[in-house]
């Protein structure tokens, strides 16, 4: 992982631009995503539209990956490789991706419900979510890196659910995967201090049951140790005048389900246009 390299006021933008790409994706996928899809299916119609808008898918041979998505049902955690299994009602899936233009990263995520739910897992799916912002809250000119895995831990686990150790959160720009590491977990008082021009990807990734993980043959797909559901949401976020400002927004997934919210608001500098 490279260093932590802080950002001018231009380069947030250009980072912001490849963000909202990634967004808009994530809406597209949201109005597909049904029983009987295949999440290779999900991946090409991803593909398509980064490149319309003028990007490059951003995970594509990224470490040798194969594909434009992370899909990840059910006990899979993260970095879930796409297949021609259809999705089933009542299944979960997580959905990270990444986009590349004019030589910045856009990366984030959604855990998409594919019909009715469990209440258990949709509770799962609320609280993760919620952490997120938890999270972004504490991304303030002082804190700590400690401070907000401290955060998001304590809001997950108090509800029993098991926050994954061994993947965490990252700086993002040039490069995909910049410093520093962004623990879900943490001590208050503890890592680096957050200064203006930082750009993080935040990104908790929970479990209905414990925290351990295990991978699969496959070299990439991460799945829960006892086969319960995990939920992943991610934002990009900007560090200006010492408070956190979205770059990325889950407006285009809301639009296309339906869905009223207001959660973003306290983080962003004006009302978002789409």
């Amino acid at each position: 992982m490279a260093g932590i390299v802080l950002k001018s006021l231009e380069e947030i933008e250009l980072i912001r631009e490849s963000a909202l790409i990634v967004s808009k994706t994530l809406g597209v996928l949201a109005s597909e995503i049904k029983p009987g899809i295949t999440t290779l299916e999900l991946d090409r119609i991803a593909e398509i539209h980064i490149r319309d808008l003028g990007a490059e898918p951003g995970f594509l041979g990224l470490y040798d990956f194969p594909n434009t998505l992370c899909m990840s049902p059910n006990a899979q955690v993260v970095h879930g490789i796409p297949n021609n299994d259809p999705l089933q009602e009542g299944d979960i899936i997580s959905i990270d991706c990444g986009a590349l233009k004019n030589g910045f990263y856009g990366d984030h995520a959604y855990t998409f419900a594919v019909g009715e739910i469990d209440p258990l897992t949709e509770k799962l799916l609320q609280i993760t979510k919620e952490s997120l912002y938890v999270g972004i809250d504490v991304f303030r000119a002082g804190n700590r890196i400690g401070d907000m895995g401290f955060a998001i831990q304590q809001y997950c686990e108090k509800e029993g659910y098991g926050v994954v150790r061994e993947l965490v959160g990252h700086g993002l720009g040039k490069t995909m995967h910049e410093g520093p590491e962004v623990p879900n977990y943490g001590k208050r008082g503890r890592g680096k201090k957050f200064v203006d021009g930082m750009v993080l990807a935040i990104e908790p990734m929970i479990n209905r049951g414990t925290h351990r993980i295990k991978q699969l043959k496959d070299g990439w797909t991460i799945l829960t140790a006892d086969g319960k559901p995990s939920a992943h949401f991610e934002h990009n976020v900007a560090l200006i005048n010492g408070k956190p400002e979205l770059l990325s927004t889950f407006h285009y997934i809301y639009e296309a389900l339906g869905i009223q919210s207001e959660e973003e608001i306290p983080f962003r500098k004006a009302p978002f246009v789409p």
